[in-house]
């Protein structure tokens, strides 16, 4: 707890307890004696312990234990109808089980629990704390730990599906991409504001786009400044493309991601403006014809394709 000694507190149009109206510029020099601000309460042990949930890598491991087998019936009563029976994921939800080796892919690794995450405590911790999406931390530690269970099995982690997963087995877990992280050594830096040479805020519109994984949640994007010469690419792309290709859904190669970009021009431009006219399936997802706007024009999915790629060289 910090101790101030004759703070000046400018006071903006709060009103107080004890029915007190300070209003805009107000001001008065006050005095606070050493020791508390008397706002709120000591937090009790209990309180305490209701936030303090966090699990890491050997810390704070909770209470309760479970099996593969317990869990398998779990998973598919709270979790499958999102992952998948076989953590497989469904639609755009994520894929838990699968991509081994696949991390030494630069255009598309599968980042599951088994291929990636480092420490079985993540999948504890972020199980209990936000799992089953629509009812957060309503699992048991029991449950938590039968489910943790199980998706590690599915990853071939835990091999025996009797195995009892708690604190002391724990220690006996060791995830495939564990030494594939290594401590950021490097130092905190601020950012430092614009000085010169900074964008036009006249230039940046705000506006709502369906952005949100999975949820129809609206999120706030910039919109880009017009761009001369794809005039037309840019409106087709604002109005169609960019759902998928602004946000990497469905396997598409994100706007910026110029190193899938030059790997597909490498195709040759006639063979990328013909998989978007005609449509097509890949190894990494599936582009629909004319991204699923039919009324469009040939030139004009052309238009938006050549806008996508304006700063690709080809």
């Amino acid at each position: 707890m910090y101790k101030f000694n004759n703070v000046l507190i400018l006071f903006g149009a709060i009103s107080l307890a004890y029915s007190v109206n300070i209003y805009a510029d107000d001001y008065r020099q006050i005095t606070i004696k050493s020791g508390d601000f008397n706002l709120g309460k000591k937090a009790s042990k209990e309180e305490i312990a209701g936030w303090h949930i966090e699990i890491s890598h050997g810390h704070n491991l909770p209470p309760g234990e479970g099996t593969a087998a317990d869990g398998e019936e779990l998973f598919d009563e709270q979790c499958a109808n999102c992952h998948g029976s076989f953590g497989e994921g469904v639609g755009r939800n994520p894929v838990l089980a699968g991509g081994e080796g696949t991390l030494k892919d630069s255009l598309k690794p599968e980042r599951t629990v088994g291929s990636y995450w480092p420490y079985a405590s993540t999948l504890l911790d972020y199980t209990h704390r936000a799992m089953p999406f629509n009812s957060a931390q309503s699992l048991s530690w029991d449950e938590t730990w039968s489910l943790s269970a199980y998706v590690l099995y599915l990853n071939d982690i835990i091999e025996d599906e009797e195995f009892v997963f708690n604190a002391q087995s724990y220690h006996e877990i060791k995830m495939p991409n564990e030494d594939g992280f290594i401590r950021d050594q490097r130092p905190d830096t601020n950012n430092k504001r614009c000085m010169k040479n900074c964008k036009d805020p006249k230039s940046i519109n705000v506006k709502t786009a369906l952005l949100g994984y999975g949820s129809g949640a609206e999120d706030v994007v910039e919109e880009t400044a017009v761009v001369k010469g794809h005039e037309l690419g840019q409106k087709i792309y604002d109005a169609t493309c960019r759902l998928c290709h602004g946000n990497g859904l469905a396997g598409a190669p994100k706007i910026e991601d110029s190193l899938t970009w030059e790997t597909r021009l490498k195709q040759g431009i006639a063979k990328v403006h013909n998989h978007a006219i005609n449509g097509f399936t890949g190894q990494y997802g599936v582009m629909p014809a004319k991204g699923g706007k039919a009324d469009l024009t040939d030139d004009e999915v052309k238009a938006a394709v050549d806008f996508m790629l304006k700063d690709i060289e080809h």
